[in-house]
């Protein structure tokens, strides 16, 4: 999902999130450069985190965050396993093709991430990518899922986060809820490229909290 103008929490506009994903075919825009960088960063983790590992993406779209890192990191495909969660049943469907495709042990949840229905089953995971979601959703929905991600997390799990930097600029407000919420931040990638974004990887440093379903997290509102 992207961090651009749309709807607010008062007058929701929910974009066309398939059509959405045409950015990534420019290399200019700024959610390439998101991208890129998102993938950057799964890369590294992957690189100082050895074994078998399972990974969560909420609101995962067609699934290029991870499912692209491991289109180029083929000794990887075996021992990363995970689930994606997408709303959207033609996201969803481009995912699944791409899972197939490579081979890879991921599963494809329609569902709607927004509740924490959604990851019953799913749970704990090692690496849990929250990307393309604060931009879209309102502060305290944001504080709400930072929050909650602990219960998504296994023991010391990485939650990887992105917002841009549009008004208000919300940034400072989630690092400092990742801090209060037990995390210690291992990285935060500020104005990427150029652009805007912002990518955050957090590691989660106290204990994680059991998963309770039928709790909502957050909604939408472009």
């Amino acid at each position: 999902m992207s961090d651009d103008q749309g709807g607010t929490p008062d007058s929701p506009r929910l974009r066309d999130y398939v059509a959405w994903h045409d950015a990534y075919g420019d290399p200019t825009s700024s959610l390439s450069a998101r991208l890129r960088q998102v993938q950057t960063q799964i890369s590294a983790w992957l690189d100082r985190t050895p074994g078998p590992v399972r990974v969560l993406s909420s609101c995962a779209g067609q699934g290029h965050d991870i499912l692209g890192v491991l289109e180029q990191r083929v000794e990887d495909r075996t021992r990363v396993t995970g689930a994606l969660v997408e709303r959207d049943p033609t996201n969803a469907a481009v995912a699944r093709d791409w899972i197939a495709r490579l081979g890879v042990g991921f599963t494809v949840v329609e569902a709607d991430a927004g509740t924490t229905s959604a990851y019953v089953g799913l749970v704990p995971a090692d690496l849990v990518l929250l990307s393309g979601i604060m931009g879209n959703i309102s502060a305290a929905d944001i504080e709400r899922l930072v929050h909650t991600s602990r219960q998504f997390c296994a023991p010391n799990a990485t939650v990887l986060w992105t917002r841009g930097a549009q008004d208000p600029d919300l940034g400072p407000d989630i690092r400092r809820w990742f801090a209060d919420a037990g995390f210690a931040e291992v990285a935060c990638d500020e104005w990427i490229e150029g652009t805007g974004m912002r990518v955050g990887v957090e590691r989660l440093a106290t204990r994680p909290e059991p998963l309770r379903p039928g709790e909502p997290i957050f909604t939408f509102y472009r």
